[in-house]
């Protein structure tokens, strides 16, 4: 567990994809950031992941999010909704992330969205926005060795298909991790 973790909000596009899913998880697990989202955010990903993955259940990814919630009690923030109304973002249909960052305390917000978290409409809420890479970039920065472990164990997560480290960190490259993949190559021995 890190001393001082950020507290973040994690968008639902970011918990769409599997593997920068598993590794934000098991980063928030590991205690390297306290992570923070709502139902709202939930249903999102899993609605935009079933309608574009043909054969994958909603009852499946449900589970999925129901096993988020149980290791990341902490980590629901059910209290944001009042706040939606009195915020402003380029989408409106975006405001109920910030809310939850407000309500869940959390200082940012990780998105591949970031035009629609503009710093005009964050500051006064003391959020930023960041990118997964610059998310998981900064986060090796603060706790080198504890983020290496983290992804270890998010490799070691994965039972389906056992890639190599390398095809692993490909996978995250392709994913637009582009800086972190070059973390985890100059960390690689620490991933095995």
């Amino acid at each position: 567990m890190a001393s001082d973790p950020p507290v973040a909000v994690y968008d639902a596009c970011v918990l769409y994809p599997f593997h920068l899913r598993n590794i934000l998880i098991q980063c928030a697990f590991d205690g390297l950031v306290e992570a923070r989202w709502t139902d709202d955010i939930h249903d999102e990903w899993i609605r935009n992941l079933a309608a574009n993955t043909q054969g994958l259940s909603i009852e499946r990814l449900e589970a999925t999010r129901d096993r988020m919630n149980a290791v990341l009690p902490e980590a629901a923030v059910a209290d944001h909704r009042p706040l939606i109304a009195d915020l402003t973002l380029p989408d409106p249909d975006d405001r109920h992330v910030l809310a939850a960052a407000i309500a869940g305390k959390a200082s940012i917000i990780v998105t591949w969205n970031l035009k629609d978290f503009p710093a005009r409409n964050l500051v006064a809420h003391d959020v930023t926005s960041k990118s997964p890479d610059d998310f998981l970039t900064d986060l090796h920065a603060a706790f080198p060795e504890a983020l290496i472990s983290s992804v270890r164990s998010a490799k070691h997560n994965l039972r389906r298909t056992i890639p190599s480290v390398e095809a692993f960190i490909d996978v995250l490259q392709q994913g637009g991790l582009k800086k972190f993949s070059g973390v985890l190559r100059r960390n690689i021995t620490g991933l095995k």
